[in-house]
């Protein structure tokens, strides 16, 4: 079981995709002109054809919308080429990474062939190793050309992403998790945001699959993904349709790709290292730093060309557990939250009602249509929210704290 991967450039004659014996549908990724513009997943019978009049009938159905913005865009974007736009900000490439020097490999080879031609001021890769157990990761970092290598001798994300915080010179600062690769016009994605919105305090971007092999990671994207979509976003610290708006920060992206001002993340004292943990409590990070740079005063951006292929979990019991954290994490990021933001605390308090609500009502529509699996995964969900409500954020303060001292 696996769906075939296939880039369509849409502004061009499409070509038939044929299947390979191991593959039962297709997963599309639509470009027009080069940009991204859309992804599909469709079912197929194993070794069949996906031939170039159904795929010319499936982008009209699914991409047209999306092709149609691209051309106004494009056309906007002519009309400015001439005038004088600010330069653009240093880059920092921040990579947290631990035992995994393979995947960190792959992820420096992509940013290889696009860190050269950037159009900011000047782009530095910063690589942390995490408390790695041999010298793999180091040694994988001296195979690419200037990359600064940084080791991190406590254990958690958060440790990782302070220490970069900490190492970086740029003033924009861009983390990417180890198991990603970047899209070819990653840095193109994250000048335009940058362009657009110079005041901007922090920028998210799209997720794709970076392949979708076995049976968990074709759930995973057909459950959603990382996928926030392929329309532009800007995000404030109010919203007129969301009263619960910022608590929710999870709509913002994903921590896999991000990116903030350098001197702003400083001035929030960087990431709260009593989040994403590792695998006592793998997340909460991001949504944490997402609600607080909303909360700043400065907006955060979505932006879909600023892209990344991340590598999903290859097994259910893998997904699963994923699904336990997702629910582990926003409990001890909303039970930190309302402690330390009291003006929010009534939004706070809802917001966990709400998400409990939905959960259940989740779990009532998994079982009423008897998908097991769906109910597995929303069990699995529902009881980290209930452990992470139960005292997690605290729980982890004190291994935190314990970590600190055992590095004094």
């Amino acid at each position: 079981m696996g769906y075939r991967l296939v880039e369509i450039e849409l502004s061009k004659p499409l070509a038939p995709i044929e299947l390979a014996p191991q593959h039962d549908g297709v997963g599309l990724i639509g470009r027009w002109q080069d940009r991204l513009v859309g992804f599909e997943m469709i079912a197929l019978p194993a070794s069949s054809v996906l031939s170039a009049e159904r795929l010319r009938a499936l982008a009209d159905e699914r991409f047209s919308g999306r092709i149609l913005i691209a051309k106004v865009e494009e056309e906007l974007l002519r009309q400015r080429r001439f005038a004088v736009e600010p330069p653009l900000p240093s880059l920092s490439i921040a990579i947290c990474t631990k035992d995994r020097a393979k995947r960190l490999s792959r992820l420096l080879a992509s940013l290889d062939l696009i860190r050269w031609k950037s159009a900011f001021q000047s782009v530095e890769i910063v690589v942390v190793d995490n408390a790695s157990v041999d010298s793999a990761t180091r040694e994988a970092v001296g195979g690419f050309k200037d990359v600064r290598y940084v080791f991190e001798s406590k254990a958690g994300l958060d440790f990782a992403r302070n220490a970069a915080l900490g190492a970086a010179t740029g003033n924009l600062i861009a983390y990417l998790d180890d198991d990603v690769v970047v899209d070819r016009n990653w840095l193109v994605g994250l000048a335009k945001a940058c362009r657009d919105h110079p005041g901007a305090g922090g920028f998210t971007g799209l997720v794709l699959p970076f392949r979708l092999d076995t049976e968990a990671q074709i759930i995973f994207e057909q459950r959603g993904g990382f996928g926030r979509g392929f329309v532009h976003n800007e995000f404030h610290n109010n919203r007129f349709d969301n009263p619960l708006h910022p608590v929710g920060s999870g709509i913002l992206g994903a921590g896999c790709n991000m990116a903030f001002d350098r001197a702003l993340l400083l001035e929030l004292g960087g990431f709260d290292e009593a989040l994403d943990t590792g695998a006592p409590l793998p997340g909460g990070g991001d949504l944490d730093i997402f609600y607080r740079v909303l909360r700043s005063g400065r907006p955060m951006i979505y932006e879909p060309e600023y892209a990344v292929y991340h590598e999903h979990r290859e097994t259910i019991e893998q997904l699963r557990r994923q699904y336990w954290t997702w629910g582990l994490g926003m409990m001890a990021f909303l039970v930190k939250s309302r402690r330390t933001d009291q003006a929010l605390h009534a939004r706070h308090r809802a917001m966990v009602r709400w998400w409990f609500f939905d959960q259940l009502k989740a779990l009532v529509r998994a079982a009423r249509r008897f998908r097991g699996r769906d109910l597995g995964f929303g069990v699995a969900e529902l009881w980290g929210g209930i452990y992470g409500l139960a005292g997690e954020y605290d729980r982890s303060r004190a291994r935190v704290q314990a970590i600190r001292e055992q590095n004094q």
